[in-house]
């Protein structure tokens, strides 16, 4: 009877795992999120596997110190001193308190930065970096674009409420891939966010200063990488954060997502999107679509006229891949596109660069490869006609 039981009891435990598989795997339902404006995106390539009115230009609260942290440790060396301003020491809550004219480490302010968002904090660096924080913010500007953040500007280094300063669901994500992906800093980016707890002093040794993470979803799901926090009155909470598991990496953000009272609205909306990601995408090698014949006239070149009736050459993408492992659902297919001009001037060289082949997989490009002829292609001279003519009348 026992041993029944514990069969019947172990049959229904697998049987609600199927069910909530299944159902992790289903879209999330827009309405089912809290925040107004949210992303999931593959880390790896930068593609949106979700969004919730992702592009929608909202503030981002303390989020922003993403970008000041990469921006810092792109720009300084950690044991660079950073000395605090009457504008420093005058930040509002939340700020470690420094006075005017203590100075600090550079590394040591990076973690007041990151771990208990630290407004003060954010000025000292930014003033120490590029002079003043509007020097400062011209720099986040200049790295947003080279990024190809197009809707997200800043004004501030801590992100306080400013009608300038503003990101969106999808680029906040896509801000913080670079900071755990392509920045020469990812390394150091990725340690100081995930230190739990912190200790240093100013220069002078005499005041001592801990700090703690206070990103909780470090602890809410195996594989949680990195993420920050954020808050204003305009911005609400928000909330960017990564997940790596099985060699697959997620990133969600959330803006706009819950006001006080409702502090755990974000890690919610972030386990049902991290969710959603593992059990919906996996790991596959897709197939590339074949590269078609092509080819393209060659104007004055050279041809053989027993054959021809006019110059050609055909062309050729010998780089092209024939599938990418890529983080895809099922059926998802990659597709195909092609630039390559129809008509080349003589003499066309072996490694002349025709065009361009590239492959994407929904809206993000997987690669792209060069298009050559099959071979060179020499301009007709005087020689060429008169042999030419000499066929014709012989």
């Amino acid at each position: 009877m026992m041993a029944g039981l514990a069969t019947f009891a172990v049959a229904v435990l697998l049987f609600a795992q199927i069910v909530l598989s299944a159902d992790e795997a289903k879209m999330p339902a827009q309405e089912s999120l809290y925040a107004r404006s949210a992303a999931l995106i593959d880390g790896d390539t930068g593609r949106l596997l979700y969004g919730k009115e992702e592009d929608v230009i909202l503030p981002m609260a303390s989020t922003t110190k993403i970008m000041t942290c990469i921006l810092v440790l792109e720009m300084m060396e950690p044991e660079e001193i950073c000395t605090a301003s009457a504008y420093a020491a005058s930040q509002p809550q939340v700020h470690l308190g420094v006075q005017k004219g203590r100075s600090f480490r550079c590394e040591d302010l990076l973690y007041s930065l990151m771990l208990e968002s630290h407004n003060d904090t954010a000025v000292i660096l930014a003033e120490a970096a590029a002079g003043s924080v509007e020097g400062f913010a011209t720099w986040m500007n200049k790295k947003a674009k080279e990024i190809g953040l197009s809707q997200t500007h800043f004004v501030t280094p801590n992100g306080l409420d400013n009608e300038a300063h503003y990101t969106t669901a999808r680029e906040l994500a896509l801000l913080l891939r670079y900071c755990i992906r392509t920045s020469p800093k990812s390394k150091e980016f990725l340690k100081i966010t995930r230190t739990a707890q912190y200790e240093f002093t100013d220069t002078t040794g005499k005041y001592l200063f801990s700090v703690y993470n206070h990103n909780a979803f470090l602890q809410m799901m195996d594989g949680a990488l990195t993420g920050k926090t954020g808050f204003t009155g305009k911005a609400g909470y928000c909330y960017v954060g990564a997940l790596e598991r099985d060699g697959r990496l997620y990133i969600v953000s959330l803006l706009a997502c819950g006001w006080p009272g409702n502090k755990s609205y974000k890690w919610a909306d972030t386990k049902k999107l991290m969710n959603y990601g593992l059990s919906a995408y996996e790991t596959k090698k897709l197939e590339t679509p074949a590269v078609p014949k092509m080819s393209a006239s060659v104007i004055d070149g050279v041809y053989d006229w027993t054959k021809q009736t006019k110059s050609q050459v055909k062309l050729i993408c010998p780089d092209a891949p024939d599938k990418y492992q890529v983080l895809a659902k099922d059926g998802e297919k990659i597709e195909i596109q092609i630039r390559a001009r129809k008509e080349l001037a003589s003499p066309v060289l072996e490694d002349e660069v025709c065009g361009e082949v590239s492959f994407w997989l929904s809206e993000v490009c997987l690669g792209t490869y060069p298009i050559y002829p099959e071979q060179a292609v020499d301009k007709r001279a005087f020689v060429w006609y008169i042999m030419r003519v000499l066929s014709l009348l012989l």
